[in-house]
């Protein structure tokens, strides 16, 4: 049987379930964020054509990066939680999930951040040293500003990403739309969990979307009016 009955779930329940999708993602993103941002911007630094050339510090960062990327998110996510839920002394809740999240977002952000910084005119940068500007200003007044409209449009595809992540974390007890998906749309099958959790996963990801490149348009207008 392909369809089933209505799982009985209200309009408040799926709102409920939505606002605790939000919630893990943004401070999933939050601290992904704040990991991966100086993480990227090392990564780049130490890169031969960087401003801090370092040969060994990149390779290594390189590898653990690409080692973390390359691991499958739902194998991540079941080989670290135990780990966690030791360490923090607790297996309950979404608080495991949301740092096994943070975990595996953090190497993504840092090539998204890498990547925007990488689009910089090295042109810019060896000016900038010629005129005696100091490491720190280069990143923070130059390479930050300068690639502001791709970070943010990185963003938008990291929130999507963590998004997924979060679906998926569903499935192995995290709370949220995923977990309702699976609960009650695989588990039990009945049909309005599956298409309306669905329906709303797809439209978060639309909404941040748009949202993201409505600022970078924004942000992307003031800068050549000026």
């Amino acid at each position: 049987m392909i369809l089933a009955g209505f799982s009985g779930l209200t309009l408040g329940d799926y709102a409920k379930q939505t606002g605790i999708t939000l919630f893990i993602v943004f401070v999933s993103t939050l601290f992904a964020y704040c990991l991966g941002i100086p993480l990227g911007i090392l990564l780049h630094i130490t890169d031969k054509n960087g401003i801090c050339k370092c040969r060994t510090i990149h390779g290594v960062l390189g590898i653990s990066v690409n080692i973390l990327r390359s691991a499958p998110f739902i194998i991540l996510l079941v080989t670290l939680l135990p780990y966690i839920r030791k360490a923090i002394g607790t297996g309950t809740g979404n608080i495991p999930f949301i740092i096994a999240l943070v975990i595996a977002a953090v190497p993504f952000v840092a090539r998204m951040v890498e990547s925007s910084l990488k689009e910089m005119d090295y042109g810019v940068i060896e000016a900038a040293l010629a005129m005696g500007a100091s490491k720190p200003e280069i990143i923070f007044k130059i390479l930050l500003p300068e690639t502001k409209i791709s970070l943010i449009v990185g963003a938008t595809i990291s929130f999507s990403t963590i998004l997924g992540y979060t679906a998926m974390a569903g499935t192995i007890g995290a709370e949220g739309l995923g977990n309702v998906a699976y609960m009650y749309g695989y588990l039990r099958n009945f049909t309005d969990a599956k298409f309306i959790s669905l329906i709303l996963l797809i439209l978060i990801v639309q909404i941040f979307q748009e949202l993201g490149m409505l600022i970078s348009k924004k942000l992307d207008h003031r800068r050549k009016g000026e």
